[in-house]
């Protein structure tokens, strides 16, 4: 018993350290509870983790720019999120710890770019800075920071989805629904799904996954289904010079899919959330009901399945 609790102590003091973004600490408490228990599974995991971070942070010394450092570290997230899914065990607090651990040390890098940087790439480094304290935990903070990026750049639909997914995570899921569906309309491609953390939109996504749907696909399904089981389901009423776009945006997309059949699999689910969009508009301003019946129609004739769905 001694000894377990032993290790215990260990694992929870080197979590803290990583809190401290202190790895080397981290892993020679990890160390100390692998010599008391060589056996135990989570103190295996998190040594694992530590390796894998040790192995690869060195390479961060022979980048002299801290925005591309932050930049890496993000990109050693992603791929250390790969990595840990592959590791026998579940043990949400070492991988709570060690994301707290590679969004503080992003963002050490992103705060450490000169003053005359930081002027010229506010925006972008608001957006970073949001989605560290984001992955740091720290929601608060980060919607402060996302909140100033988006005030800069209101279409930017990396911006908005991070801001939606710190608003879901903060429990406010009302304009959380709304930013996403926003974002997913604007840009879908310009969103990392791989960077997204609240349960709502990663069930959303897991489900679009499920069905079959690969690689940039799956971006372009996200806010078809997302209105399909009422995600999305926060709307708003459009300008009318936003009408406008709708449908020149449409209009586009249709002649496109004409041209060019090969790239159809991005274009199709494109053109459905767009004429999602326009029957909400039509029903909002109590458009005839012929209307709404001819966008309706096409989409059956892009995708039955979907329309049945949709009509269900």
């Amino acid at each position: 018993m001694v000894e377990q609790e032993s290790v215990s102590v260990l694992l929870s003091n080197a979590y803290e350290s990583l809190r401290s973004v202190d790895l080397a600490s981290a892993t020679r408490l990890l160390d100390r509870a692998l010599a008391a228990d060589y056996e135990d599974p989570e103190v295996l995991y998190a040594l694992k983790c530590a390796n894998f971070w040790s192995e690869r942070l060195s390479r961060l010394e022979t980048m002299p720019n801290p925005f591309e450092r932050g930049e890496q570290v993000v990109a050693l997230w992603k791929a250390f999120v790969s990595f840990s899914s592959k590791l026998a065990g579940d043990f949400e607090r070492a991988r709570y710890a060690y994301k707290r651990f590679a969004f503080s040390l992003a963002l050490s890098h992103y705060r450490a770019l000169p003053a005359e940087d930081k002027e010229s790439h506010e925006v972008e480094l608001s957006l970073r800075i949001g989605r560290c304290l984001k992955g740091a935990g720290d929601y608060d903070a980060a919607l402060r920071s996302l909140e100033s990026a988006a005030q800069a750049r209101r279409d930017e639909a990396e911006v908005l989805a991070e801001l939606a997914d710190t608003y879901a995570l903060g429990g406010e899921a009302r304009p959380s629904k709304a930013l996403f569906r926003e974002a997913f309309y604007l840009a879908p491609q310009r969103i990392d799904l791989e960077l997204l953390e609240s349960e709502m939109i990663r069930r959303l996504i897991d489900k679009v996954a499920a069905l079959g749907y690969e690689g940039p696909e799956v971006a372009e399904w996200v806010p078809v289904y997302g209105n399909l089981l009422g995600v999305f389901g926060v709307k708003r009423e459009l300008k009318s010079v936003e009408v406008g776009k709708l449908r020149q945006s449409i209009y586009q997309l249709e002649n496109e899919l004409k041209e060019n059949a090969e790239s159809r699999r991005l274009i199709a689910p494109r053109l459905v959330n767009r004429y999602f969009w326009l029957i909400d508009h039509c029903v909002a301003t109590k458009e005839d009901r012929a209307k709404i019946e001819e966008i309706l129609l096409k989409v059956r004739l892009l995708d039955p399945a979907i329309y049945k769905q949709y009509t269900a």
